[in-house]
């Protein structure tokens, strides 16, 4: 039996940063279940529901590189605490927001955005810390099976508190998880090992060999970033995945409801399955990528081949979904396209701390910035498609196209080379 002394502390804080994550997606996603009963009660038509929906991507983009290099500079633990007490906050506010009026609401979801902004760029500043380089991708892989599992919670569990107790309280009940999560995570995470007062010396040892050193070293300007062609290799992928994983996790409830027939009650059900599907094959895609290069692969030919495998997988079913009309065989065929793009965790998501492993948190700022734009601009053009065309499949098909000029433009540019010191 394994000892409390004998534990792992680099795998607390990665199961944390997990918890964290899953809280996260669980505040971002109820509202893509909620506001169906929303908009009935409060008048919305579906563009309105996409600016909504995207208005929280606004504050997302603005603290992005912030948030990287105030982790990179003061520890990543004490940003993303803030973080995640501030973006509860928020979700909490959600309900009276929406009733004082329509202004007031865009602003607690920009708030809430801005909150959640830092989740990212400080896990990647800890684990460029923490993490040895044949761990990363699937400490990388874990820790994005928390976005479809908090997404499963959420799409599961927000139909019966709507139901039970009305909607407002998916909002009231999932920003309280936050203050929960913060306890624990002031308690058993440092920002760097030395910091860490139970951290053995075999595991400091194997941190040290790994990982970039800890000393501080004043970070480039955000601009030298973009001289690389490697750095825009990771952004546009970045953005190009994204705007599938946005304008799924904010569309699909309505597609399964308003497209396919579903009735409220079982969309939960319908729309979980690609997202169970997410969650399992992050983690072997991440555990995959890692045995690859421990086992002699080049570490760029292992970034390029899980990148192919990921955006061609997620393409395919894109190009297809919206053609089907059977609600089943559609969360099939979506189902495999997120098995398959659960891949990119062993490519472009990982690929930060190979680049700049010192400055993993501001380089995922950068790149997660463009990332956010397509929460804001694809699931309101998304919500303009359907308001002027009525087609789902013309949505899918553009986010498919999107990826595809993602995968070439990343197979054209990335690198594994280190770039910053």
């Amino acid at each position: 039996m394994l000892k409390s002394a004998d534990w792992p502390r680099r795998y607390s804080v990665v199961g944390l940063a997990f918890a964290s994550v899953f809280v996260c997606y669980i505040d971002r996603v109820n509202i893509s279940v909620a506001i169906i009963p929303m908009a009935e009660e409060l008048g919305w038509n579906m563009q309105t529901q996409g600016t909504v929906l995207s208005s929280f991507f606004i504050g997302y983009l603005l603290l992005q590189i912030v948030g990287g290099r105030l982790a990179d500079r003061f520890g990543g633990k004490v940003v993303l605490g803030f973080g995640v007490l501030a973006w509860s906050v928020f979700t909490i506010l959600t309900p009276p927001a929406a009733w004082l009026g329509f202004g007031i609401l865009i602003a607690t979801r920009i708030a809430m955005g801005m909150g959640e902004a830092v989740t990212f760029p400080s896990i990647y500043s800890l684990y460029s810390r923490w993490i040895p380089l044949v761990e990363r991708s699937r400490a990388i892989g874990l820790t994005n099976s928390a976005i479809p599992l908090g997404t499963v919670f959420a799409l599961i569990v927000t139909p019966i508190i709507v139901e039970t107790l009305g909607w407002q309280w998916a909002f009231y009940l999932f920003g309280g998880v936050g203050v929960i999560w913060y306890t624990a995570w002031y308690r058993v995470v440092s920002s760097t090992p030395q910091e860490h007062p139970q951290l053995s010396d075999a595991e400091r040892a194997i941190i040290a060999e790994g990982t970039a050193a800890a000393t501080e070293v004043a970070p480039p300007h955000w601009f030298e970033f973009l001289k690389h062609r490697a750095v825009w290799a990771i952004i546009v992928a970045h953005f190009c995945n994204n705007w599938s994983l946005y304008v799924l996790l904010s569309w699909l409830p309505t597609f399964v409801n308003k497209g396919l027939g579903v009735d409220y009650a079982s969309v939960g059900l319908f729309t979980m399955i690609p997202h169970v599907a997410s969650f399992f094959f992050l983690n072997i895609a991440g555990n995959v990528a890692d045995r690859l290069i421990r086992n002699g692969m080049a570490v760029g030919r292992v970034r390029k081949l899980m990148q192919t495998i990921g955006f061609g997988g997620i393409a395919t079913a894109l190009m297809i979904v919206g053609e089907v009309e059977s609600a089943w065989m559609a969360i099939a065929i979506m189902a495999v396209g997120n098995a398959l793009g659960a891949f990119v965790t062993g490519g472009f998501a990982v690929n930060h701390m190979d680049l700049a492993p010192r400055h993993a948190g501001t380089l995922m700022g950068i790149t997660n910035t463009a990332g956010t734009i397509p929460g804001i601009i694809g699931v309101f053009v998304s919500g303009l498609i359907l308001e002027l065309t009525g087609s789902w499949a013309l949505v899918f098909q553009v986010a498919a196209g999107v990826t595809l000029f993602g995968l070439v433009f990343y197979l054209l540019f990335s690198s594994s080379e280190k770039i910053f010191d």
